[in-house]
């Protein structure tokens, strides 16, 4: 018998928790053929991994890769990483829908996530004619689609405005998500942190879900406070699951941001457990650094957002209304979750900035660039920055705490996601966010090699066949034959994340193999030109 491919002498982890033994693997089109101890066939290639774990592909179970992908097409910091599957459309914030009449709204999402002076280019309107768009740009990993909350509120709802949706209003949202799930959609998402989807009721929520429901998709979420209230916002993301009746709830990052709320991890999970104890089905996703990553503007009390960027900056040059926002976040405002009250502008780090005034501040905390640039106080730097950018400014937080991490880690109901999106390595980006490098290398660089939280077996399940499981996905996330080959192959003695929060673009070490769907698209560390992924449809 030929194959296209042998790995062979390889110590074989298959995605469950069982114990990796020594064996073969022969592929061929694109499917597992063959796991015997020693193969006899030919193969036009081999692999030879002596001293190496083969493993099933890692499945980022939240990634805004959609975000980036119409400017790289290499996914490469994923890719390098292991990740073959990305699921996108996180945070309520995706490519489609995107009404005809609302394209340029539906750009302004887009403004933190790429560099200055570029243009995306629309070319579609409906999530069908977005997926087949996507379909036909052909990269390296699969892709698995959510539709996010924001789009479905541009395009069919309240928009910007901060009011309940009208009769038609929810009549047209519930005709867009369900020609979301339609199309191969496997759930909505929404980032209730984030303006518009800060004035979203929970009311609201479960109407929109209960259309998820009818297809038994699921609800994820970037619940509404992962602070002092994070504890009610699993309560809020519970009932809405529940009273929906989705298939089931995937919370985002799950974390306890914030010095004063650590050890909350202890009750969110203990309310996890509890649900799925009734015969809920509520899982969660994180990724193993202290610092998050989002935007500067998003650190504003809600009611600043309401009309959009153009309200948003009109508001930052009213110095009456600076000196509200101001009193708001010193003071508080009920169920908001106040990053610069919390954690400190010395604790808010500016990723990077596009204009000459501030590039040379990337890296550094607003405090830091306060005496830096001379300024008045922080307050005077947050604000000027704000408006200088546009409002267009990613930033990261040093918020929350190691074992709250830990603890959410070594969870049953905890698989992993980056919260990133795949991007190459080129001077000419900013610092980012490790994470997007190195998530994948982190966990078990750290918490399977040095710390021994978590066995190797039990790490590869929380990437592979767990993620694959909740998507419904029943030919990947497992090596066994029939399935389809999507695999890894990496050192477990010298796997490694590289990427620091000042030189993020750094790839990781330990990991020579990468293939996806039977097709190698790293060899020896190196990217090859192979583009075999595909986009994956909600099983129906």
């Amino acid at each position: 018998m030929s194959l296209d491919l042998i790995i062979r002498n390889g110590t074989i982890v298959d995605g469950t928790v069982n114990p990796g033994y020594q064996s073969d693997i022969g592929i061929s089109k694109g499917k597992i053929m063959n796991i015997k101890p020693s193969l006899t066939a030919k193969a036009e290639k081999e692999i030879d991994a002596t001293g190496h774990i083969v493993c099933p592909g890692f499945i980022d179970m939240h990634s805004h890769t959609d975000l980036v992908l119409i400017l790289f097409q290499k996914m490469q910091s994923s890719i390098f990483q292991g990740i073959t599957t990305s699921v996108v459309g996180m945070c309520g914030t995706g490519l489609a829908p995107v009404h005809p009449d609302k394209i340029e709204e539906f750009k302004s999402i887009f403004r933190s996530y790429i560099p200055p002076g570029i243009d995306i280019k629309i070319e579609w309107n409906s999530y069908r004619e977005m997926l087949e768009r996507v379909e036909r740009y052909r990269c390296p990993g699969n892709l698995a689609f959510v539709v996010g909350y924001e789009n479905i509120r541009i395009a069919g709802g309240q928009g910007t405005e901060n009011r309940p949706p009208t009769k038609e209003e929810y009549e047209a949202m519930k005709d867009y998500v369900r020609e979301a799930m339609d199309a191969g959609a496997f759930g909505m998402s929404t980032g209730l942190i984030y303006a518009p989807q800060v004035f979203a009721t929970t009311e609201e929520l479960i109407e929109l879900s209960k259309v998820v429901a009818e297809y038994k998709g699921l609800y994820f979420s970037h619940i509404r406070n992962e602070g002092g209230k994070v504890v009610e916002a699993v309560k809020e993301f519970i009932e809405i699951v529940e009273k929906s009746g989705c298939a089931g709830g995937e919370i985002a990052h799950h974390k306890v941001a914030g010095r004063t709320y650590w050890g909350l991890s202890k009750k969110t999970l203990e309310l996890i457990d509890e649900a799925n104890k009734r015969g809920l089905s509520i899982t969660c996703d994180s990724y193993p650094y202290t610092r998050g990553m989002s935007t500067l503007v998003t650190a504003l009390p809600p009611w600043v957002h309401e009309g959009g960027i153009e309200k948003i900056l009109e508001r930052l040059k009213d110095k009456s209304l600076r000196e509200k926002i101001k009193k708001d976040i010193e003071k508080g405002l009920e169920g908001w979750e106040n990053w610069i009250q919390v954690n400190g502008f010395d604790h808010i780090y500016i990723s990077f900035c596009k204009t000459d005034k501030w590039r040379d501040v990337s890296g550094k905390n607003i405090s830091e660039i306060t005496k830096m640039k001379g300024m008045e106080d922080d307050w005077e730097t947050f604000f000027e920055i704000l408006i200088d950018e546009n409002a267009g400014i990613s930033i990261t937080i040093e918020s929350q705490g190691e074992e709250d991490i830990t603890r959410i880690m070594k969870s049953k109901y905890q698989m992993v996601g980056t919260d990133g999106m795949a991007i190459p390595k080129i001077s000419a980006l900013p610092a980012l966010h490790p994470r997007l490098y190195g998530t994948y290398p982190k966990v078990f660089e750290k918490y399977v090699r040095e710390k021994k939280i978590l066995t190797l077996e039990q790490a590869i399940r929380k990437m592979t066949s767990f993620p694959a499981e909740r998507l419904g996905l029943r030919d990947r996330g497992i090596l066994k034959e029939g399935m389809a080959a999507d695999i890894v192959v990496f050192n477990p003695n010298t796997i490694r994340d590289n990427s620091t929060y000042l030189d993020t673009h750094q790839y990781p070490d330990g990991i020579p193999y990468v293939i996806v769907n039977g097709e190698i698209v790293v060899e020896k560390g190196k990217q090859l030109r192979n583009y075999p992924g595909k986009v994956l449809r909600r099983p129906t």
